[in-house]
């Protein structure tokens, strides 16, 4: 990562990139696909059932793949005494990547609004993850469900979290209640610009925790397609 003091190199800020908006993709048929992280999984991918009918994140986003590649690649082997976290895990995509093949010694969440529970727990017995992952409800801006405030997670994944302009206050809020259960937690955030707000959402989050760049060797790739990597910790 990049020291606390150096600011984002200007051609990686979505501050810093023009107001042209980015499609959205296109939307797949439901099924389960089989995901590798480009080889970082080697011969046992992940199987992910993506369905559409209960929200949009049912599907498989960029920003999610950009996070599970970077976890699998700098972080498979310092995870093992972890309290791991996902928020508006859809599916349980990076989660599942991390449970699957990172050395983590405490089962982790995956977590979502409760239109996603049953594909996350059906993804989780579907790649026989029931001793490494578990699906909980969270709902953002609402108080951290008691198991999930005993649990104190202190390292926490959240890929393409930045979509619905309204749900960004109610984000917002519930990484600042994270922040504070546990001041030491690291937020590892990936999203990908789409729209002008959410430049705004990242303006907000930049007064609100200490935002840093994060460096992963995609990162010229992945930032020509707009997206971002960060971790947020408490300032």
């Amino acid at each position: 990562m990049l020291p606390p003091n150096r600011s984002p190199s200007p051609e990686f800020s979505p501050l810093a990139i023009g107001e042209d908006l980015s499609p959205l993709p296109a939307y797949k048929a439901a099924g389960t696909a089989s995901i590798d992280f480009g080889g970082l999984l080697g011969a046992e991918p992940l199987k992910l059932r993506e369905d559409l009918a209960s929200g949009c994140g049912g599907q498989t986003w960029p920003a999610g793949m950009v996070l599970g590649r970077h976890m699998l690649r700098y972080h498979r082997d310092d995870l093992r005494d972890a309290r791991i976290l996902e928020l508006g895990a859809g599916g349980g995509l990076v989660g599942l990547a991390v449970a699957k093949a990172c050395a983590v010694d405490k089962p982790l969440y995956v977590t979502d609004q409760v239109e996603m529970h049953l594909l996350m727990e059906h993804n989780i017995v579907l790649n026989h993850l029931e001793d490494k992952a578990k699906a909980a409800i969270l709902n953002w801006g609402e108080p951290l469900p008691q198991e999930i405030v005993a649990f104190k997670p202190d390292v926490i994944l959240a890929a393409d979290c930045v979509y619905f302009e309204p749900a960004f206050p109610l984000l917002l809020a519930t990484l600042s209640e994270i922040l504070r259960l546990c001041p030491s937690a690291t937020i590892y955030f990936c999203f990908k610009k789409r729209r002008r707000a959410d430049m705004q959402f990242m303006r907000k989050a930049q007064k609100m925790f200490r935002v840093t760049e994060v460096e992963d060797e995609d990162r010229p790739e992945f930032s020509r397609e707009g997206l971002f990597l960060y971790t947020f910790r408490a300032l």
